[in-house]
């Protein structure tokens, strides 16, 4: 009879754990998914309940921090949120310090201080801090070893794992100058990493949808298999219609895979929610949508249909990039001077093309504007 008290009492312990992980694990995706979905007021109120109801869950500080992390993704150019964000990871990483002061094997404090380490780092890596961010390689990676024997079972660890695999031999291979700072961690192996990022990008528990866009951007920019990169982020914006992120990316494949029919029903989407000031949907976003309206027209010949949306671009360009001659500031520039050229309006073309030559090199932007000085643009037929 006792022994089928203690049983009941363990199993009646047990069902409530399992409740209180499912109420918990509701609250963190709930949460997840509203950041997404840029609905940021909401994320915030979803996790201040998960700070005031598991207030030793480091967790509900994690994903606090995410919310700012989307911010700053939404208008990558943009610093001011970057202070606010370590502040916020600095302070997860002190919750996990004093956890760990007690426990050192605790899974989920080593879990959540390496995430923060590691989104710190990759907040220096998009600031070409690359000292900062090597730094932050170092320290991270101990810790996801560190998880992985605590718990095998977490396999969103496996997005650290995979993320380090394939950046620290891509790295080694497109940005020599960065070895000395990478000599004193193991070598990468980016097979190997893309292995484990499609593992977490399907199996993942927090972590799968981040992984599925980090994988995404691993197989548009470097492995240029643009199929298998439509295919994730058709995914995500079917999943989060509202991330004008994800909307654009998205976007941007379809332009590489020369789906230019469909590209242009996409920018136009975006272009309608700018100007309709849906959140997220940003300047910097409508300078995009533009241009890419602008260079479709541009790739098809129809060069007056393509100059009010560079002309467009380009005085957005010359607002939020006033100090900062980015790559799409000038090629949209140099694309409207061509435009101009082939409608016949010369003075107008020589005048971007000065433009051009006053601005950054960017890939060959100056040999172009000279080029067409001196001979105007005649576009191929």
């Amino acid at each position: 009879m006792i022994k089928v008290f203690l049983i009941l009492i363990l199993l009646i312990s047990y069902i409530s754990n399992q409740a209180q992980d499912a109420k918990f694990d509701s609250l963190i995706n709930k949460g997840i998914s509203q950041i997404y979905n840029i609905q940021f007021d909401e994320a915030k109120t979803t996790f201040s309940k998960v700070i005031k109801d598991y207030p030793k869950n480091p967790a509900g500080k994690f994903f606090n921090a995410m919310i700012v992390w989307w911010q700053i993704m939404l208008d990558i150019e943009n610093e001011s949120y970057d202070d606010s964000f370590c502040d916020k990871l600095e302070d997860v990483i002190d919750m996990c310090d004093d956890i760990l002061d007690e426990n050192p094997n605790n899974a989920n404090a080593l879990f959540f201080k390496g995430g923060a380490i590691g989104f710190r780092g990759r907040l220096y890596t998009y600031r070409e801090s690359w000292f900062k961010a090597a730094l932050d390689g170092k320290d991270a990676l101990p810790l996801i070893s560190e998880i992985y024997k605590a718990d095998p079972s977490n396999v969103d660890v496996q997005l650290g794992f995979g993320i380090y695999n394939y950046y620290a031999e891509l790295d080694h291979e497109k940005y020599p100058a960065l070895k000395p700072l990478l000599a004193f961690l193991p070598n990468g192996d980016k097979k190997h990493g893309l292995k484990q990022l499609k593992y977490v990008a399907e199996k993942g528990k927090f972590a799968k949808y981040e992984t599925q866009y980090f994988l995404a951007q691993i197989y548009n920019k470097y492995e240029k298999d643009f199929d298998s990169a439509f295919e994730i982020m058709n995914s995500l914006c079917d999943n989060f219609p509202n991330n004008p992120v994800f909307q654009k990316y998205k976007g941007m494949i379809l332009v590489r895979k020369k789906d230019y029919s469909a590209a242009k029903i996409l920018f136009n989407d975006i272009l309608i929610r700018c100007n309709k000031n849906f959140i997220g949907y940003t300047k910097r976003t409508k300078r995009e949508a533009n241009y890419y309206l602008g260079y479709i027209d541009y790739i098809a010949n129809n060069f007056s249909n393509a100059i009010p949306y560079l002309e467009e671009s380009k005085r957005i360009s010359l607002i939020i990039d006033k100090d900062n001659d980015t790559e799409s500031k000038v090629n949209t520039i140099l694309f409207l001077a061509k435009c101009y050229d082939a409608t016949y309006n010369r003075t107008k073309a020589k005048e971007l093309y000065n433009m051009v030559l006053d601005l950054e090199d960017k890939g060959n932007s100056h040999n172009q504007a000279e080029k067409y000085l001196k001979t105007p643009f005649t576009p191929n037929k």
